[in-house]
C-alpha cells in the first residue's frame, strides 16, 4: 500500500459519505483475516495501516507464559527474555511479518473481505440516517419492480420497498417516476437496513392536505380523524378552532380547487370532508353522509351503534360494496349496524338528531319525553321569548281572547246590521 491507496480511500469515503477511520479499521480487519487464513493460520495477527503514508505493518502476537500450551499464540519466558530482558509473564510480544508474503489467494480474500466490510459500513450509515425519520413524508424515485409486485424506491441514500398492500390500488409505477411516500418503518436486519414506505397510509393524505390548505397548515382547521381505502375513497373529519371559518368549505376550496389538488396526487381518489362532532351520535350521523339517517342507539361500552335508516336511504348509507358504512366505522371507532325502517323525512331526521342531543344532556327519558324534547328543540321559542319562530301564531292561554279579537267582533256586528237592513 502507498499514498495512492490513501488518496483512493479518501475519495471512496467522500463519495459514499463514510468515515475514513472506520474504513481503515475495516481494511485492517480484512488483512488480519486474510493473514490468519492464508499466511499464518492459527496465529493471532494484528495489522496497522498508516493513515498518512499507507504503509502496512503486520504483527504476530504471542503471550509470555511459564509453560507453553499453544506455540502459535504463546512463548516461554526463557525464550522471551532472550529477546527482551524486561519482559514478564502475562505480557504480549509482537513479531513482525513481511507483508510481501501475501499470495494471490490472500490478496483475493482480502479484496472480498474489504468489499463486504464496506457494504456493512455503508448499510449501518444508511440505517443511522433514516432510523429517526419513520413517520416522515419523503420524495423518492422508482428504481425497479419485481415479480411479487414490490416497488423499490430510491430515497437518495438508501433504497426503500413498497409492497402491494402499501400501494394505491390501480396506480402504475414506472421506472424513473417520482413519488411522495410515507416512511412507515425503518429496521436493521442481517441483510442491512430495511425501509418500508407507503402510499396507502392516512398520514400521506393528511400531509397533502396540510400542503394545499392554509387553514389546516396554520391550525385553524383541525383534522380529527381519517379513514382511507387508498385509490378509491376516504373520509376526513374536520373541525374549526375559529367560529368564523367553515372547516368543510376551507378544505374543499373555490369550486373544489383545494381538494382536487390533493386528489391529483392520489390518482383522483375520492375524499369526503365531513364535520367532526364531540357528540358520538352526531359524529356517526355525519360520517354516514351523504345518506340521511334516523335515530341512533349507542352502546359506548361495547363500541356499537344501531342506526335507523329509511329504505330509500339504505343503499346510500351502505355504499358500493359496503364502503360507506365501512369507512364510517373506521372513522368513528364504532361498529355500525344499519337497521332498515320506513322512509325517514328531513323532519324525522332533524327530530332524531335533536332528541339525541337532548338525551345526551338530560340522561335517560321515556319515549314520550324524548319525542317531546325533540319537538321542543326544533320549535323552541324565539330568542326574545315571545311567540313561535317563523311568525307562527300562538293561541292565548285558558281560552282568553287574544289582543286582535276585539276588531274581529266589531266587524261581525257591522256585517249583521247590513244584513238586517
Amino acid at each position: 500500500m502507498n499514498k495512492d491507496f490513501i488518496d483512493a480511500l479518501n475519495l471512496l469515503a467522500a463519495e459514499r459519505n463514510l468515515d475514513k477511520e472506520q474504513l481503515l479499521e475495516s481494511i485492517e480487519e480484512a488483512l488480519e483475516q486474510a493473514f490468519e487464513r492464508n499466511i499464518e493460520p492459527g496465529k493471532q495477527i494484528e495489522v496497522e495501516v498508516d493513515p498518512e503514508t499507507g504503509e502496512i505493518e503486520v504483527l504476530v502476537i504471542r503471550r509470555v507464559v511459564e509453560e507453553v500450551e499453544d506455540p502459535d499464540k504463546e512463548i516461554v519466558l526463557a525464550e522471551a527474555l532472550e529477546l527482551d530482558e524486561e519482559v514478564e509473564v502475562g505480557m504480549e510480544m509482537e513479531f513482525p511479518v513481511d507483508p510481501e508474503r501475501f499470495t494471490r489467494i490472500a490478496v483475493q480474500t482480502t479484496k472480498q473481505v474489504i468489499t463486504q466490510k464496506l457494504r456493512e459500513k455503508e448499510r449501518e450509515h444508511v440505517f443511522e440516517e433514516y432510523k429517526d425519520r419513520a413517520g416522515d413524508i419523503m420524495t423518492g424515485v422508482v428504481t425497479r419492480t419485481d415479480n411479487k409486485r414490490n416497488v423499490f424506491v430510491d430515497l437518495g441514500r438508501g433504497e426503500a420497498i413498497m409492497p402491494p398492500r402499501e400501494q394505491i390500488q390501480g396506480e402504475r409505477y414506472m421506472v424513473g417516476m417520482r413519488l411522495k411516500v410515507y416512511m412507515a418503518k425503518v429496521e436493521l436486519s442481517t441483510r442491512g437496513p430495511s425501509i418500508l414506505v407507503s402510499r396507502a397510509a392516512p398520514e400521506l393524505l393528511e400531509y397533502l392536505m396540510r400542503q394545499e390548505i392554509p387553514e389546516v397548515s396554520d391550525g385553524t382547521v383541525e383534522i380529527k380523524a381519517i379513514a382511507r381505502e387508498a385509490g378509491q375513497r376516504s373520509k376526513v373529519a374536520v373541525t374549526s378552532t375559529n367560529t368564523n371559518v367553515d372547516p368543510i368549505g376551507a378544505c374543499i376550496g373555490h369550486r373544489g380547487s383545494r381538494i382536487q389538488a390533493v386528489t391529483a396526487e392520489l390518482q383522483r381518489e375520492r375524499v369526503d370532508i365531513i364535520m367532526w362532532d364531540p357528540n358520538p351520535r352526531e359524529f356517526i350521523r355525519n360520517s354516514l353522509s351523504p345518506a340521511k339517517v334516523g335515530s341512533i342507539e349507542l352502546d359506548t361500552d361495547g363500541g356499537e351503534a344501531k342506526v335507523m335508516v329509511g329504505n330509500d336511504q339504505l343503499s346510500l348509507a351502505i355504499g358500493k360494496g359496503g364502503q360507506n358504512v365501512r369507512l364510517a366505522a373506521k372513522l368513528t371507532g364504532f361498529r355500525i349496524d344499519l337497521l332498515a325502517s320506513e322512509a325517514i323525512s328531513d323532519l324525522d331526521a332533524a327530530m332524531a338528531a335533536a332528541a339525541s342531543r337532548q338525551a345526551d344532556i338530560g340522561g335517560f327519558a321515556t319515549p314520550g319525553d324524548t319525542k317531546r324534547a325533540a319537538f321542543d328543540a326544533l320549535f323552541s321559542a324565539s330568542p326574545d321569548g315571545h311567540g313561535a319562530p317563523g311568525g307562527a301564531e300562538v293561541p292565548a292561554a285558558d281560552g282568553a281572547p287574544s289582543g286582535d279579537a276585539a276588531p274581529d267582533a266589531d266587524n261581525d256586528a257591522e256585517s249583521k246590521e247590513r244584513e238586517e237592513a
